[in-house]
């Protein structure tokens, strides 16, 4: 189970999303399973299940969970690949950040660093 960080500058519900995302690519939810139902969740993280149903909305929006009536929502057929495709397509928008961050005087080196450091964190927490 994910974390949230109340204090972090994404909205909760993104946070949210972002859990159930990574728990799917990590393998710890796998398509057809069921995820948490709204009032579970809202238990276990201490948060509104307001907030809750906004991220399951949108996960069902970008095809990663389907709710069946009266049964819950589960991972969907096919969401491990559409959420790696959304990451992927997140690579032009770091060029375009990188051109950014160069005329603004960051070097080549500084980045590739700040890259490095994101990826060794993320895997320490994983």
């Amino acid at each position: 189970m994910f974390t949230i960080d109340k204090y972090s500058g994404t909205p909760i519900y993104e946070q949210i999303i972002n859990g159930i995302e990574k728990d799917i690519l990590l393998g710890f939810l796998h398509e057809g399973d069921a995820i948490p139902s709204v009032r579970e969740l809202s238990v276990a993280l201490g948060i509104n299940p307001n907030t809750i149903q906004k991220a399951y909305i949108e996960l069902e929006r970008r095809e990663v969970t389907v709710a069946l009536s009266g049964r819950g929502s589960f991972v969907r057929e096919g969401a491990t690949e559409r959420i790696k495709l959304r990451g992927r397509s997140k690579l032009e928008q770091l060029y375009f950040c990188a051109r950014e961050l160069r005329l603004a005087g960051v070097s080549c080196e500084e980045l590739i660093k700040m890259v490095e450091r994101a990826y060794c964190t993320e895997e320490e927490n994983e």
